[in-house]
């Protein structure tokens, strides 16, 4: 970056302390005004018009009109995509962008298949058959596009983690085949104890106590697909899932979605469940097995698959229909001719879970926090960068993608299909859930230590007065969960970061009673509505944060990149090289 940049930061840094000047920044129209940062005193006074646009008011009117009621949960397919898709089209042209897809349209079609399944399952074992309830004892889904999908009496393979990590020297399939079984296996990557300190996790094996994309529920049913198993089912625990099963069951319950092979699926694993860990237990006593003894033998790479005594049998039948669900995007053109055809990509989700009668209150899951506030940031920072007298050298990317919620789908569309070359594309800037809850210290970098957009992150924050701080969750692996990871996955530097840990004015405690009262809570379900006490003067400071990020990359001197030793810079290496990223 250059110099005189520095030299700008270093300057203002020492004038913010004596800066007075505040704003108040209204939240919730029953809450208290809360004081907001004075623009970011610490940044660079060229950015000065952009960081004064950024404020509490814009950023809870797009938040109460996208998480409203009308807005029916912005489910995909219904009338809130409708309503969302027209809302956003409507802020991008006001604040003069220009269409993002090359079509000369705002939107980028994302064909979906639904799939709405009606599943019926049970185990027989020691003699006895296992009734399940669905949504209570577990969940049940086929991604074949495909009315029905049965497996009748197979035979039931408890996998460990469901993990062949050839790296690691791990492998929980050791040579048995699965063709045509029900598998069981254990949710996150292998809790390995350290050999210094069995208290304490191995660093040196799945990254310890962070997750990695081992342990994600996706991984693990690509991994049954490879090995041809007939289903696969996860037990879920609370506390390595990072959610309650409410949770899963709200999600798996209703219309999913997917993007759907020429073959329709056919070669995906038949049976995608995960059940109760009450239930899973009971099924392995009857099967002959203690569940506790064989989940502490899978954390050793010794471990060898354990054949219950049970069969396992599920009827699911499917009603489906095909969408053409939207991405919605806008770009502000850069100003330099010779880099105005590089790119930096903010993101963001729009959709949420949509409605549900069979849930509580009104049934309306309306993703206030989750992403209603995340699209209100990116639509404040598209605006923001409209009131800077030249626009930044590069183009600036907006897009708002759609069925996030339904494993990252609309954002895969796009890496699939990009509308701007991902080798030209410097970065992707995500955003996942704003900061309702005041200002902070600190920033949290999830999967810190994959790029050097960190680096130009953390002299943002010193500007700023602010500090990095450690991802306080790494075992709930955030950095596999949102859109961005996408983006990493075809080698474009992805940055994500969450709200910070150490809010001001507030005790030690505080972040991690918030972070857990929304997980319980909240999170995924019909209460995630904006709340009487929020206060979004952080969400303000934050949004100034990633939009200042985001301009040094756009005036920047070279190119983001993956650290070595990430598993995204190879993709990376062969796109810049011409290539085709995997």
């Amino acid at each position: 970056m250059n110099r005189r940049y520095f030299a700008i930061l270093a300057l203002a840094a020492a004038l913010a302390a004596a800066a007075a000047c505040t704003t108040t920044a209204p939240t919730n129209q029953n809450a208290s005004a809360s004081p907001t940062p004075a623009a970011a005193a610490g940044l660079p006074a060229e950015l000065k018009p952009a960081l004064d646009s950024v404020n509490a008011d814009d950023l809870m009117r797009h938040i109460r009109a996208l998480s409203s009621d009308e807005y029916e949960g912005r489910g995909p397919g219904t009338k809130g995509e409708e309503l969302t898709v027209k809302y956003l089209t409507a802020e991008f042209q006001r604040l003069g962008l220009k269409p993002g897809n090359p079509d000369g349209t705002f939107v980028q079609k994302v064909p979906l298949a639904g799939f709405t399944a009606q599943p019926h399952a049970k185990f027989t074992a020691g003699g006895k058959d296992i009734e399940l309830q669905n949504l209570k004892d577990y969940v049940a889904v086929t991604r074949r596009y495909v009315p029905a999908v049965g497996v009748e009496n197979s035979d039931v393979v408890f996998v460990g983690y469901g993990v062949t990590a050839p790296e690691y020297g791990w492998d929980d399939y050791k040579g048995v085949d699965v063709k045509g079984k029900t598998i069981v296996m254990l949710i996150n990557d292998p809790a390995v104890p350290s050999a210094s300190n069995p208290a304490e996790m191995d660093a040196n094996v799945f990254k310890g106590k962070a997750m990695t994309y081992y342990g994600r529920w996706t991984y693990k049913y690509e991994e049954a697909t490879r090995r041809g198993a007939a289903a696969a089912i996860i037990v879920h625990e609370t506390g390595p899932a990072g959610y309650p099963f409410e949770v899963v069951s709200g999600s798996w319950g209703r219309e999913n979605f997917d993007i759907v092979s020429p073959d329709n699926n056919v070669g995906r694993v038949g049976v995608e469940s995960w059940i109760t860990l009450d239930r899973a237990k009971e099924l392995f006593a009857a099967g002959g097995q203690d569940f506790d003894a064989l989940k502490k033998a899978a954390v050793t790479k010794e471990f060898k698959p354990v054949a219950l005594n049970a069969k396992a049998t599920f009827h699911i039948t499917n009603t489906l229909r095909k969408i053409d669900s939207q991405n919605v995007v806008a770009k502000l053109e850069g100003s330099d001719p010779a880099l105005k055809n590089e790119y930096v990509v903010y993101s963001a989700h729009w959709d949420h879970l949509g409605k549900d009668d069979k849930a509580q209150g009104d049934g309306i899951y309306n993703g206030a926090v989750d992403n209603a506030s995340g699209v209100a940031q990116v639509l404040e920072i598209a605006e923001a960068f409209t009131k800077l007298p030249t626009p930044p050298k590069r183009t600036s990317i907006f897009l708002m993608v759609t069925a996030e919620e339904k494993g990252l789908l609309g954002a895969k569309y796009y890496a699939e299909h990009p509308l701007y070359p991902p080798a030209k594309t410097l970065a992707n800037i995500n955003i996942d859930g704003a900061n309702q809850w005041g200002r902070t210290k600190d920033v949290v970098f999830i999967g810190e230590g994959n790029t050097t957009i960190e680096d130009v992150a953390r002299e943002v924050l010193t500007a700023q007065g602010r500090v990095v701080k450690p991802d306080p969750e790494t075992e709930k692996g955030f950095y596999y969960r949102s859109d961005h990871f996408e983006f990493a996955k075809i080698g474009v530097p992805a940055f994500y970061a969450d709200t910070g840990t150490e809010f001001i004015g507030k005790s030690p405690e505080f972040s991690q009673k918030k972070r857990e009262e929304y997980t319980a809570n909240d999170y995924h379900k019909p209460t995630d509505e904006i709340k009487p006490d929020w206060d979004l003067s952080g969400a303000v400071e934050d949004a100034q944060f990633v939009l200042a990020v985001g301009h040094r990359i756009t005036q920047g001197d070279k190119y983001p990149e993956w650290k070595p030793g990430t598993e995204f810079k190879a993709a990376r290496d062969k796109s810049l090289s011409g290539a085709v990223a995997p």
